[in-house]
C-alpha cells in the first residue's frame, strides 16, 4: 500500500484514475482546482482544494506521499487564450516537480500529450503508426507546455534520481462518449487530426499504476515518455485503407492490423506491460 497524490483529480481523467489505485489497495490523496472541499463524492476518498500553480501549496501537498499522478492541467488547446494555457500549465508541471524533489518523492507519473506529436495533423506526420521518436513537434501553446514540461522532468529527474514517467495520452473517452462515435466514421477527414486514436479512461488508469510500479521497481529511470491509447482506431474500416485514403504519401512502417492504432503503444507494452483492455467496439453496434 503506497500514498498517492492524484492531481486533477476531479477530472473525467482523473475520477477514474482515483477508483483504479483505490482499487488496488493504495491510499490516495485527492486533490484538484474545483469541487466540494472534503467531499466524498464519487471518489472514494475526500477532495482537497489546491492551486498548484502555486508553488508552496504543491510542497504541501505531496507532503507525506510516495509518489504522484500529476493529472492537473488545461486539457486542451482552445478552451482559454493560448498564453493562459502555457502559462498556467508550465506552471503547474514545474511546481509539482519542483515540489517533487522537494519532499523527496519516489516517482513522477504525469499527463503529457499526443499533441506533443504534431497534431493536429494537418500537416501529414513524417510516418506511421507514429511512435515516441515524433516528437518534439508541438503546434499549439498547449502542446508546447507539454514539451517544455517533459525537458522540465528530464532535468529534474537528472538532479534529484527520481524517476518520471510522461504518459503521451490520447483523446480520452469514457463510456458515456462512445455513443458518439458512429458519427465519426462517414468522413475520415473529420478525425485525422489525430490519426484516428483515442483512449479509454480505464486504460488510462491502468497506465498510471503501471508506470507507478515500473518507477517503484527501478524499471524505469531518468524521465521516459510514452503514448498511451486504445489498441485500435476509432474507426470502423481498416487503418491501412484510412492511410491510403487520407495521408497516401506517408511511409507505413510495420504490417498493420486490421482496426490496429496508427499511435505506437509498443513501447509502453513493452516496458510498462501497457495492454489496453477497452473498446469502443465493445459499448457501439458496428
Amino acid at each position: 500500500m503506497s500514498r498517492i497524490v492524484v492531481t486533477g483529480a476531479n477530472g473525467k481523467t482523473g475520477r477514474v484514475v482515483v477508483a483504479d489505485l483505490l482499487a488496488h489497495g493504495h491510499y490516495v490523496v485527492a486533490t484538484d482546482a474545483v469541487g466540494r472541499a472534503g467531499h466524498l463524492g464519487d471518489l472514494g476518498t475526500p477532495l482537497l482544494i489546491a492551486d498548484l500553480a502555486d508553488y508552496g501549496q504543491a510542497v504541501e501537498v505531496l507532503q507525506g506521499a510516495d509518489a504522484v499522478v500529476h493529472l492537473a492541467n488545461i486539457p486542451a488547446p482552445g478552451m482559454y487564450p493560448p498564453a493562459v494555457t502555457f502559462n498556467r500549465n508550465s506552471a503547474m508541471n514545474a511546481n509539482v516537480f519542483l515540489a517533487a524533489q522537494a519532499v523527496g518523492l519516489g516517482g513522477v507519473v504525469w499527463s503529457s500529450s499526443e499533441t506533443t506529436l504534431g497534431l493536429p495533423f494537418d500537416t501529414p506526420p513524417r510516418y506511421a503508426p507514429v511512435d515516441e521518436d515524433h516528437f518534439p513537434f508541438p503546434t499549439t501553446t498547449y502542446a508546447l507546455s507539454k514539451v517544455v514540461g517533459e525537458t522540465v522532468a528530464r532535468e529534474i529527474a537528472g538532479w534529484s534520481g527520481i524517476p518520471f514517467v510522461g504518459l503521451r495520452l490520447s483523446n480520452v473517452h469514457v463510456p458515456e462518449d462512445y455513443a458518439a462515435v458512429p458519427g465519426y466514421w462517414p468522413d475520415p477527414h473529420a478525425r485525422k487530426w489525430n490519426l484516428w486514436g483515442y483512449v479509454d479512461a480505464r486504460d488510462v488508469a491502468a497506465a498510471c499504476r503501471l508506470a507507478l510500479g515500473a518507477a517503484a521497481a527501478g524499471t524505469v529511470a531518468g524521465a521516459t515518455s510514452f503514448v498511451i491509447a486504445a489498441a485500435d482506431t476509432i474507426m470502423n474500416r481498416p487503418s491501412a485503407a484510412l492511410l491510403r485514403e487520407v495521408f497516401p504519401d506517408v511511409p507505413v512502417r510495420k504490417d498493420l492490423g486490421e482496426f490496429e492504432t496508427l499511435l505506437s503503444i509498443d513501447r509502453a507494452r513493452e516496458v510498462l506491460g501497457y495492454a489496453p483492455k477497452h473498446s469502443w467496439r465493445d459499448h457501439v453496434a458496428r
